[in-house]
């Protein structure tokens, strides 16, 4: 009876080994055994979807300030902050050699905008809601946003207390390999959806662009893990992938949760899987070694009693008043042997 009790933590053992191999770190047993069973799969957009490095697309200012005088009050008010879109500003404007000024009294609100001084001035920078929580006057500059969101850029408002100064998009590459691994997942059965904090107009123009058929925007970072539950409240087994810090509680959150490798240190600690090579495909991969390794599970406990209930009642006599069958010892010993090397080597394949 050793094969029954190989026939699951040997399978288990040999499915981590080979998501190691693959590049997928599985951190428990349990990770490997739910991922058979997900039915819906939610990505968050930037950074696992997306390269995570936006770029500056387009500078519209108001009409009697010069695009670089914009630019230079971007950067100046982005600098302190971390957000990848505050950051590829920065980068634009030392592209052009611009000089940037400190700023003061910095106010970041997580999912809107920021606030800070410069040169005397106060000044706002965001999102729509952001300006219109300020009763900012958006003028002109509204439409101009929404058309560059339907080319699925993310636009950001730049405004002193009173009106708009200007309009930045930028722009955030989709990985190569994003298309492919949706479509994968897709073809599994699953259910894709796109978690992102970007505008509607911007989410659905990436929607369409990878053939997405669910997606979640204007999602606040700390709203995410409730997007999850609600999900999870529907009767849906969900897997999250992420990578940032305000991925953790949704991955945790999650029946499976699975970080890219190149997130953050706290996704990574909050993950049931890390894909190390930062390529969705490797989800896809994941839940096909998940399904494999059940099935090898379910095959591997069939032959371990099938070998009992027909070993055991010869062994124990059961058929020698009738048919005067017997099992000796000896060939007992290498029936349990060659049961267990049967387990084992079904694992393996």
């Amino acid at each position: 009876p050793c094969a029954l009790g190989l026939a699951t933590p040997v399978a288990i053992m040999v499915g981590t080994g080979q998501g190691a191999l693959h590049g997928i770190l599985i951190k428990s047993a349990e990770a490997l055994e739910t991922a058979h069973s997900l039915d819906t799969v939610v990505l968050d957009k930037t950074g696992t979807i997306t390269q995570g490095q936006p770029a500056v697309t387009d500078v519209i200012p108001k009409s009697d300030l010069a695009p670089q005088e914009l630019l230079r009050i971007a950067a100046s008010l982005e600098r302190p902050s971390e957000h990848p879109l505050a950051e590829a500003i920065v980068a634009k404007a030392e592209e052009e050699a611009l000089e940037l000024v400190e700023v003061q009294d910095f106010l970041a609100v997580p999912g809107r905008g920021i606030r800070a001084q410069l040169e005397g001035t106060t000044y706002l920078a965001g999102n729509l809601a952001f300006m219109r929580e300020n009763r900012i006057d958006l003028g002109e500059f509204a439409a101009k946003a929404d058309e560059l969101a339907e080319q699925g850029k993310t636009p950001m408002y730049f405004a002193d207390t009173e009106r708009v100064l200007g309009v930045i998009a930028a722009a955030d590459p989709v990985k190569p390999t994003s298309q492919q691994a949706i479509s994968e997942l897709q073809a599994l059965g699953l259910e894709v959806i796109m978690l992102t904090g970007d505008n509607r107009r911007t989410a659905e123009a990436i929607r369409r662009q990878l053939q997405l058929r669910s997606v979640l925007s204007e999602v606040l970072p700390e709203d995410k893990e409730r997007e999850i539950r609600r999900l999870q409240e529907q009767g849906k087994a969900v897997a999250m992938v992420g990578d940032g810090i305000n991925d953790a509680p949704a991955l945790a959150r999650a029946d499976v949760g699975i970080a890219i490798g190149a997130g953050t240190d706290v996704a990574l600690e909050s993950a049931d899987i890390v894909l190390v090579k930062n390529d969705l495909r490797d989800v896809v991969t994941a839940i096909k070694l998940s399904k494999a390794t059940l099935r090898n599970i379910k095959q591997n406990l069939f032959w371990a009693f099938f070998y009992n209930s027909l070993g055991i009642p010869l062994a124990a006599g059961l058929f020698y008043p009738l048919l005067g069958w017997r099992l000796s010892p000896m060939y007992a010993a290498a029936a349990m042997s060659l049961s267990s090397i049967f387990v084992v080597t079904n694992a393996l394949r």
